[in-house]
């Protein structure tokens, strides 16, 4: 590490008098022996009388840190690259060993408080004047926070690298858990135990619109999975189903276009997943609404099923919407929206005219067209639900920004004919 005004004031260092090096060495063994009985007395963590590795490891510490001090004070311009790296190395084990910084600061703040002292007791054999032990004194609190750093910058990097990798498995634990067919139960399994993700009984996933990906990333609790890099982001949800689970992912999710797919059982993490897509592409298109905040797949099933397969939905439109192809496109769409209020108000006139909000007279004349295009259809419950499913394609389609999909095509003709109900009802 080079002295570039980030490490210890190297003006300081030469103003040291460089015989005081000459007069310290032959006391470093000394101080060694001190300052690693001072830290195994005061610093409960590093007091492992059956540990020899460790307490090596704690004298080895000691000992390069005092020898580096006194070769600093004899040549100002000496490397501390290496007792820098060597501290990086310390905090990259303690992040490895899964322990904080505490123990090595309060280590680091015990050893310099002996150092001083032992400098403050030796000053007179030492020859050092009152200003330069101040110079001394302010080296070393600079020296410690130097130090300090070195193994903060370490801890961190290896901090950094082990939740890269911890998030590398939880995406790849991800893939798996969507892949059709699923992967082997072992294979998830071994994953999971690597990524430190306990196997839950149960999951949801999660499927998110990307004109969120550059907002503000929502604050995932740590044990749903998540990837928020593929085509569509992803999560999985543990136990959604669990004690105050749904309001935890609405409020996780809040201000995002998420749509939650059902819960299944793990192994059917991907049946969850192409229902959130589903239903996330329905959204998108407008045929459901998204303004009620976090969307649920479940509470959509009915339009999922209607939409699972379009090229069908639209061969069957094509067959029992085909008398009103030779109308307009306007008067499709007044008797569409007429026939299926009839069907879902049980075939009762007065109660489609409340719905549409027309006069039932109006109501009468659009049926009785109805009645001369579709003839005995209507009389048959089979073909009549094949219309309501078709209308109810329709509809949710036409509120889609105008979309007229489900729209059979002929030559127009004006509206003729009056009528005032179906005398087959």
């Amino acid at each position: 590490m080079a002295d570039d005004g980030s490490t210890t004031n190297g003006r300081l260092w030469a103003n040291l008098p460089r015989e005081l090096a000459d007069h310290m060495r032959p006391h470093l063994d000394e101080v060694a022996d001190d300052m690693i009985h001072e830290i195994q007395t005061r610093v409960r963590e590093y007091d492992r009388p059956g540990d020899g590795s460790y307490s090596g490891t704690l004298r080895l510490a000691v000992e390069r840190v005092l020898h580096y001090f006194v070769d600093r004070v004899d040549d100002p311009g000496h490397d501390s690259a290496p007792v820098a790296d060597f501290f990086r190395a310390i905090g990259r084990g303690e992040a490895g060993e899964g322990r904080s910084l505490d123990a090595m600061q309060t280590a680091m703040r015990v050893g310099g408080m002996v150092a001083w002292r032992r400098l403050t007791e030796g000053a007179d054999a030492l020859h050092v004047s009152p200003r330069t032990l101040g110079a001394v004194g302010e080296i070393l609190m600079e020296f410690q926070d130097e130090l300090a750093h070195a193994a903060a910058e370490g801890y961190s990097q290896a901090r950094a690298a082990v939740a890269g990798e911890m998030q590398r498995r939880r995406k790849r634990l991800l893939d798996l858990l969507f892949a059709d067919p699923p992967a082997a139960r072992e294979a998830i399994a071994d994953l999971a135990a690597a990524a430190h993700w306990p196997l839950p009984r149960t999951v949801a996933a999660v499927a998110l619109g990307r004109q969120h990906q550059d907002a503000r990333l929502p604050a995932f609790p740590p044990d749903v999975l998540a990837d928020l890099t593929r085509r569509t982001p992803s999560l999985i949800v543990p136990d959604p189903d669990g004690p105050g689970r749904a309001k935890l992912v609405d409020r996780a999710l809040s201000g995002t276009l998420a749509v939650v797919g059902p819960t299944v059982p793990l192994m059917e993490a991907a049946r969850s997943i192409q229902w959130a897509r589903k239903t996330l592409g329905l959204v998108q298109r407008g045929v459901i609404e998204a303004d009620s905040g976090v969307i649920r797949s479940v509470e959509h099933m009915s339009t999922l099923i209607l939409f699972q397969d379009e090229g069908l939905i639209t061969s069957l439109a094509d067959l029992r919407l085909a008398p009103l192809a030779h109308l307009r496109p306007s008067q499709q769409d007044r008797l569409a929206e007429t026939l299926l209020a009839w069907l879902q108000s049980g075939r009762n006139a007065n109660e489609v005219a409340m719905r549409l909000h027309v006069h039932p007279q109006t109501v009468r004349y659009r049926l009785r067209q109805l009645e001369d295009l579709f003839g005995d259809q209507l009389l048959d419950p089979d073909l009549r639900f094949d219309l309501e499913i078709v209308l109810r394609a329709r509809a949710l389609l036409a509120d889609n920004a105008g979309e007229r999909i489900l729209q059979p095509t002929g030559e127009a003709v004006g509206d003729s004919g009056e009528v005032v109900t179906f005398r087959r009802s």
